[in-house]
């Protein structure tokens, strides 16, 4: 009798662990991702398409509202007097980002943060180093010297993702970061030659932000798959944190007030720019976070680094530059090393002709010209 009741307390026990874990159906979270397998960007449900589909989605947003931030963002250091408010700038772009992030938060089912506070502290600094030193840095450099640096960020991406993930990288991974990297170095070179306006204040301010920009992809990635956090609470708690990183600098630093004197005086070509700077930003930062969490960061940085050569390319079509076909060799040296990246995510689909195979077809080709010559 006892060892039937004890069977009875061991089924039901069973049956309460059972009726206790919810199916993904019914796990509510936000629009981004409303289970585990479902992912949206903007109200596209990327879920649906497969996976060459979902990376053309987020490549073409990427590059759509990339191209479009980067040309306001020169647009706005255009402005005469603007170029020593770079911080200001950067804290403006923050809060919008935060403002952004919280009506798209409000309007999802599940509010609740899901990543720990301790990451977002982490997140929002290496956020702040990033996006403040580079709009800094744009006070001491031009635009073409400034990506001489932020392109490199590939291999030091590589680099932070076998030291925070304990990744590893097969050679044409680190192939496609080198040849990425050296064909927009040269490609950029020589635009630079055109108006080289180095600084080692801004040199310095690069080196800093290409070394958090290097470590926040891992950060964010490691973190939403780990936690499962939506693209609306990363941006919102990570700006958020990182708006307050920047409005205790400025004010220790006394840079509040001669910026917002300079912005009140031009509301239009500071604010206004400014809007929809931060505007293409926020829509492009929810395609490189749905890229992350799809594909991973080094893929992550490899379109963003293609869009680059791009926004280099539109600058050609659009404003007249001298030529040299240091353009066309590093240009091809870009495609290249994208083709290597696309080429190591799809090895048994992308089958190469070994060396013994392009040998062989050497050598038929060769029998074949003979016999015809012969005929």
């Amino acid at each position: 009798m006892s060892a039937k009741f004890g069977l009875m307390n061991y089924n039901n026990a069973r049956k309460h662990l059972s009726i206790s874990i919810p199916s993904s159906s019914e796990v509510m979270m936000s629009p981004h991702i409303k289970s585990v397998e479902e992912l949206r960007v903007l109200g596209i449900n990327l879920s649906s398409f497969n996976t060459a589909t979902q990376f053309c989605i987020c490549t073409a947003g990427v590059f759509l509202f990339y191209l479009i931030y980067g040309y306001l963002q020169e647009l706005i250091f255009s402005v005469e007097g603007f170029k020593p408010f770079g911080w200001y700038l950067t804290l403006v772009q923050f809060g919008f980002y935060s403002l952004f992030g919280l009506v798209e938060l409000q309007l999802t089912q599940d509010k609740r943060r899901r990543i720990p506070g301790k990451t977002y502290m982490i997140i929002a600094f290496l956020t702040v180093g990033t996006m403040g030193l580079s709009n800094t840095s744009l006070g001491y450099l031009n635009y073409p010297t400034q990506v001489i640096f932020k392109c490199c960020k590939l291999i030091p991406v590589m680099i932070g993702g076998i030291f925070i993930q304990g990744k590893r990288y097969n050679l044409a991974d680190v192939s496609a970061a080198l040849c990425m990297s050296l064909g927009l170095i040269w490609f950029t070179l020589a635009d630079s030659k055109v108006a080289p306006n180095f600084n080692a204040t801004g040199v310095l301010l690069i080196s800093l932000a290409l070394c958090a920009d290097a470590a926040i992809g891992n950060v964010q990635e490691k973190a939403m798959k780990l936690h499962n956090g939506s693209n609306s609470e990363m941006v919102l708690y990570s700006y958020s944190i990182g708006f307050g990183y920047i409005l205790t600098g400025l004010l220790g630093a006394g840079g509040l007030g001669p910026a917002v004197a300079f912005c009140s005086q031009h509301p239009v070509t500071t604010y206004g720019y400014a809007f929809f700077f931060s505007l293409t930003g926020y829509f492009g930062i929810s395609f490189v976070l749905a890229l992350i969490k799809l594909f991973g960061a080094l893929v992550a940085v490899t379109v963003t680094t293609g869009r680059k050569a791009m926004t280099i390319v539109l600058s050609f079509m659009f404003f007249s530059k001298p030529f040299t076909f240091q353009y066309l060799w590093g240009g091809l040296l870009v495609l290249f090393g994208i083709f290597l990246n696309v080429y190591s995510k799809n090895k048994d689909k992308m089958k190469l002709p070994s060396l013994a195979d392009l040998r062989n077809m050497f050598l038929t080709g060769k029998k074949v010209r003979l016999l015809s010559q012969n005929v």
